[in-house]
Formats: structure tokens, C-alpha cells, sequence
């Protein structure tokens, strides 16, 4: 089993895609990023702690890769946005790929560099080594099956919906 580290905005909007993907065992909502141990969602959600909402992706390498995780990832985020996630605004909601490796930095690093070049725009998201992941509270955890009318509505509202059609693809 490998482990990857995504910060797409809210991690309830990403956290559904990366679920679906063969080989993927455990999707886990927290936040990453910041210095502040066992920081709260109205804490991270109010810039107070310097971490990005981000997903834990345990995954089979056998069965998918950690460069298709981070297609799928780059397919549901809009990576040319540096200053949040669609209608999620603040740190606390950019792009980031927290690394546990060099070789998760290297395919990580070849994916930003290649999507800049292809659409001649900057990309913005953040290539940091991994350092913490605090688990989000369990009202966080598979928010999609628990509220799926709120989910709807959030992806429906922000605009991540025809992200997703791409996504899953």
C-alpha cells in the first residue's frame, strides 16, 4: 500500500473521485500544511492555522498509480486558480501535493511542468513535502453519502461539477 496527499479546496467535493479509482482502499478528509497540531475545521476553514484541507489517498500500487491519482486530481480541481477553489476562497483552500517521496515529487513536478507548457498559463499548485495529516471530524469523513443532497448542492453551486464529468473519466 502507498499513501498520497492531495489539497484540492473542499475535501468534500474531492475526496468522492479519488474513492471511485480501482485500487484506491481509503479516502480520509483532514488537513495538511500548517504547523498547528490537531487543527479544527472552523479553525482551518478560518485561516487561523496555516492548513490546507487535503485528502489521504491509500492506494495498491498494483492496481493504479500514484501519476493517474494525480491526473484525476489535476482533472477535478482548476489548477490555474491561485487563490482558492472555485467559491472556497483563502489558503486553507489552495492546490497542494504533499510528496512522501522523490519519486511522487518527480511525477508530481513533471505534471505541473507539463500542464503549464500544454495551456500557456501559470499553474498553482503548491509541490511540498509531506510533514503532517490531521484527520478531519467524522462529520467530514465521506460527506457524499452521509448529506447527499448537500453535497449536490455544493458541487452544483460551485461550479466543480462539470470538473468532476472530467474527473472520472
Amino acid at each position: 500500500m502507498t499513501t498520497a496527499y492531495f489539497a484540492g479546496g473542499c475535501f468534500w467535493c474531492i475526496a468522492p473521485v479519488m474513492k471511485i479509482r480501482p485500487g484506491v482502499t481509503a479516502v480520509v478528509s483532514g488537513y495538511s500544511g500548517g504547523d498547528e497540531e490537531d487543527p479544527s475545521y472552523e479553525d482551518v476553514k478560518a485561516q487561523k492555522t496555516g492548513h490546507r484541507e487535503t485528502i489521504r489517498v491509500d492506494f495498491d500500487e498494483c492496481l493504479t498509480s500514484f501519476s493517474e491519482l494525480v491526473d484525476v486530481y489535476i482533472a477535478g480541481v482548476d489548477p490555474f486558480d491561485g487563490g482558492g477553489q472555485f467559491i472556497d476562497r483563502g489558503r486553507s483552500y489552495t492546490l497542494a501535493v504533499y510528496y512522501v517521496s522523490e519519486e511522487q515529487k518527480r511525477i508530481a513536478e513533471e505534471k505541473i511542468r507539463d500542464l503549464k507548457k500544454e495551456s500557456g498559463k501559470d499553474v498553482f499548485i503548491s509541490l511540498e513535502p509531506f510533514k503532517s495529516f490531521w484527520p478531519a471530524e467524522e462529520r467530514h469523513q465521506d460527506f457524499y453519502l452521509k448529506n447527499p443532497g448537500e453535497y449536490e448542492r455544493e458541487l452544483e453551486e460551485s461550479g466543480r461539477k462539470e470538473r468532476f464529468s472530467g474527473a472520472k473519466k
